[in-house]
């Protein structure tokens, strides 16, 4: 640097730029910056879980999906993006935090219809349904669903018994909790809609209590296993008792078919006996008796004779049957009388 008016190099002139020149680059410079604002404030996108609500001067007037999309620059049009695609997650009663559930008493504690303490934990599903509603009828939507769904738990819990929100009731108190959260929703259109609420945990508050509870509780589940074999177990029998019962009358009903025959098989066969019996009394005699002593004693040798006359009739039948076993030639008989 030296005396000569700052010239770097001496005895050489710096060009000089006329007024003209100057305005023009301040112009092209100036539309250069507005170009660039306006690109950048032009176009914007959405992501694929998110959708944009467009404001016209501040005012609601359309919303996109997930693209790529123009719109005028600030300040005529503006967006917000919210994730109404996402199914989100509040905790009541405790926090998840990265070393775990960090809980929450004054969520979590409340009083039952019967004046004990229990401590409810819950965890409520929920997703954005309407993106107006959601940005213009409630200043904080998180922290209006996190009120709304503890106020909703401790207005059904304060209407049941402990011993039946810590056992069986769990399922029902849910299904209630879910509904009257629904309503308080549609009440304020907030633009939310629940997707389900679910109990992490409802028990009473740790020490003896708890202890005796979870007693209560075990031996009401081993109550309901035994009941559930109790019933297995009847329904395995019952049906072979059925079975085994059907088969009985079954059987039973065969024999009776069995012994109706019978009896009416042996009263046609008297009527016929007693038909030939009318035509000839003393030949069906005969025969009825020596058809029973065949039938009494069929080893018996019978010998019949005949008595009737005054004289004694001798036949020795058992010589006779000897011999004829031994020689059976023909011989005259010995005469004794009359024989049959």
């Amino acid at each position: 640097m030296n005396g000569d008016g700052g010239n770097p190099v001496p005895g050489r002139k710096l060009p000089g730029l006329k007024p003209g020149n100057l305005k023009k680059v301040g112009l092209w410079g100036a539309a250069a910056v507005v170009l660039i604002y306006l690109g950048s404030t032009s176009f914007y996108t959405v992501q694929e879980q998110e959708r944009a609500a467009i404001l016209t001067f501040g005012k609601y007037t359309n919303e996109s999906s997930a693209g790529l999309h123009f719109k005028w620059p600030y300040p005529i049009q503006e967006v917000i993006t919210v994730p109404a695609e996402l199914t989100q997650r509040i905790h009541i009663g405790y926090r998840q935090e990265a070393e775990g559930a960090v809980p929450v008493e004054d969520e979590a504690m409340m009083i039952t219809g019967d004046e004990n303490i229990v401590s409810a934990d819950a965890v409520v599903q929920w997703k954005i349904s309407n993106i107006r509603d959601y940005l213009y009828n409630i200043d904080d939507p998180e922290q209006f669903l996190r009120n709304s769904a503890s106020s909703s738990i401790r207005a059904v819990i304060g209407s049941e018994k402990l011993d039946y929100a810590i056992t069986d009731g769990k399922t029902v108190i849910q299904d209630k909790v879910r509904e009257l959260l629904v309503d308080l929703q549609k009440k304020y259109n907030t633009g939310i809609q629940i997707i389900d609420i679910k109990f992490q945990d409802i028990e009473p508050p740790s020490g003896q209590v708890e202890e005796a509870f979870r007693e209560v509780t075990n031996a009401r589940e081993e109550k309901n296993t035994k009941i559930n074999n109790a019933k297995k177990y009847e329904n395995d029998i019952i049906p072979k008792a059925r079975g085994e019962a059907q088969a009985l009358l079954e059987r039973a009903e065969g024999e009776k078919k069995s012994r109706i025959l019978n009896a009416q098989g042996d009263v046609a066969q008297f009527n016929a006996i007693y038909t030939e019996y009318i035509n000839n009394k003393s030949v069906t005699e005969s025969r009825l008796i020596l058809e029973t002593l065949e039938t009494i004693l069929p080893n018996a040798k019978i010998f019949i004779t005949n008595s009737n006359s005054d004289t004694v009739n001798y036949l020795p039948l058992n010589e006779l049957m000897r011999n004829t076993t031994a020689s059976p030639s023909p011989s005259a008989a010995p005469q004794g009388g009359d024989a049959q």
